[in-house]
C-alpha cells in the first residue's frame, strides 16, 4: 500500500507540473479509486473465494468489456487505437476493468480444470485456442497490439502456473506470434506502429498520412511523438534537469510531446529526475511485483494463488509494455503506466487490483 501511494503521489506531482487543472481531476479519481479499494475490501472481507462460483459470469462480462470499444457510436478511436468508450461526458477504458474480471475468470476456471489440463490431452487445448481467438479479435477490433499482448500474456502466465507445462506456453506464444503476423499483414495501424518502432528516423522523405501523403521525414510525422520522447529522456542524463525544470512546451506554449500526461508520463520523469530517478521508480514497481508474487506463494489454496499471481503479473506486464514502448524496446502502445499516468479508469482499476492482492495476503497470513 505505501509503495502504491508513492507511485500515485509521483504521478500527481508530474501531472500538476504539466497542468494543475488535470492534477485536480486526477486527484478526484484517486479519491474514487481509494473508495473502490475500500469497498472491495469491505465487500469481500469474509471470503473472496466465493467469487469462484461466478466464474462464467466474470468471463462473459470480461469479454463484453474488452469488445465494448468496438461498438459504433460509443466507441472512440484515439491515435488509431479503439480503446475508449464515451457515454455523455464520461470517457473511460473498459478494458482496464475487463482485465481484472478476466483474471478472476481464468483463476477460477484453471483451478477447476487444473488436473485435466496438466494431462495435456489434445481436447484440452480448447480453452487455449478460445483465449487465443479472443486476443486476436481484440487486436483486430481495437487495432491495439499492446492490449492483446497484455491479455494473452496474463493467460499464458496463469496457464503455466496452473499446469507447470512449458509446452503450453510455447504453443500459445507461437499461436500469438502467428496471429499477430497475420493481423500485421492486413491492418495498416499495426504496420505503422511496427514501422515506427523499427525505423523512427529516416534520411529520405516518406509519405506522411497526417498531412495528406506529403513527403516528410518520418521523425517529423508518424514517429514524431516517440522521437521527441527519446530526446526528452536523453536530456535528463544521470540526475535529471530537476523537478519542474524540464522543457515540454515551445516558446508559444505548444506541447513538444503529444499525450505527455498519459502515454508518455515516463518521459517527464526521465527528463526531470534522470536515470537515477527512473531507476528508483522502476525499483518500486519491481518491489510491488515481488510482494505480489510472494503473496501468491504464501496462499494456501489454488484459486488464491492464481488470483494473486495473475493480478501481479498483469500489473508487471502492463508496466513493461508501456515503459518498453516509450524506450523503444517494443512497439509503442496506448496503455497506461499503473498509478502514475493520467486517467480515471486506470487509477481506479489499479486500486481495485491492489485490494485483491491484499485480500489474498490477509487470508494467507491468517492461515499461517
Amino acid at each position: 500500500m505505501p509503495m502504491a501511494a508513492l507511485l500515485t503521489a509521483i504521478g500527481l506531482t508530474a501531472i500538476y507540473r504539466l497542468e494543475p487543472s488535470d492534477a485536480f481531476r486526477q486527484g478526484l479519481w484517486v479519491v474514487i479509486g481509494v473508495g473502490a479499494f475500500a469497498a472491495t475490501l469491505i465487500a469481500l472481507r469474509y471470503d473472496y473465494r466465493r467469487l469462484e462460483s461466478y466464474k462464467y459470469l466474470f468471463g462473459v462480462f470480461a469479454l463484453a468489456l474488452l469488445f465494448l470499444p468496438a461498438l459504433p457510436v460509443i466507441g472512440q478511436t484515439v491515435n488509431g487505437a479503439r480503446l475508449w468508450v464515451r457515454v455523455g461526458p464520461l470517457q473511460f477504458q473498459p478494458g482496464e476493468l475487463g482485465k481484472i474480471m478476466l483474471i478472476v475468470f481464468l483463476a477460477a476456471y484453471l483451478h477447476s480444470k487444473q488436473e485435466v489440463l496438466a494431462q495435456g490431452r489434445l481436447k484440452d487445448f480448447g480453452p487455449l485456442l478460445a483465449i487465443w481467438g479472443a486476443a486476436m479479435l481484440v487486436l483486430v477490433a481495437t487495432h491495439d497490439l499492446g492490449s492483446a499482448l497484455l491479455y494473452f500474456g496474463i493467460f499464458l502466465a496463469m496457464l503455466f502456473l496452473a499446469t507447470g507445462r512449458l509446452l503450453f506456453v510455447a504453443i500459445g506464444t507461437s499461436l500469438f506470434l502467428a496471429g499477430a503476423t497475420a493481423v500485421y499483414a492486413t491492418t495498416a495501424h499495426v504496420q505503422s506502429r511496427v514501422t515506427i518502432w523499427l525505423h523512427p528516423w529516416t534520411e529520405q522523405r516518406v509519405p506522411c498520412p497526417f498531412h495528406g501523403g506529403a513527403l516528410m521525414l518520418r521523425q517529423d510525422c508518424e514517429s514524431y511523438q516517440l522521437v521527441k520522447s527519446l530526446y526528452s529522456i536523453g536530456e535528463g542524463g544521470f540526475f535529471g534537469t530537476g523537478l519542474g525544470r524540464g522543457t515540454f512546451t515551445t516558446l508559444d506554449g505548444r506541447a513538444i510531446i503529444p499525450d505527455l500526461k498519459t502515454d508518455f508520463i515516463y518521459s517527464v520523469i526521465g527528463q526531470e529526475l534522470g536515470l537515477v530517478g527512473v531507476a528508483g521508480i522502476l525499483l518500486v514497481f519491481m518491489l510491488i511485483a515481488l510482494r505480489g508474487f510472494r503473496v501468491g506463494l504464501l496462499a494456501s489454496d489454488g484459486f488464491s494463488k492464481l488470483v494473486a499471481t495473475g493480478l501481479t503479473f498483469g500489473f508487471a506486464l502492463q508496466t513493461f509494455i508501456i515503459i518498453g514502448g516509450v524506450l523503444r524496446l517494443i512497439p509503442l502502445t496506448g496503455i497506461t503506466l499503473p498509478f502514475v499516468s493520467y486517467g480515471g479508469s486506470s487509477v481506479v482499476t489499479n486500486f481495485v487490483l491492489l485490494a485483491g492482492i491484499l485480500l489474498v495476503s490477509q487470508r494467507a497470513s491468517a492461515d499461517t
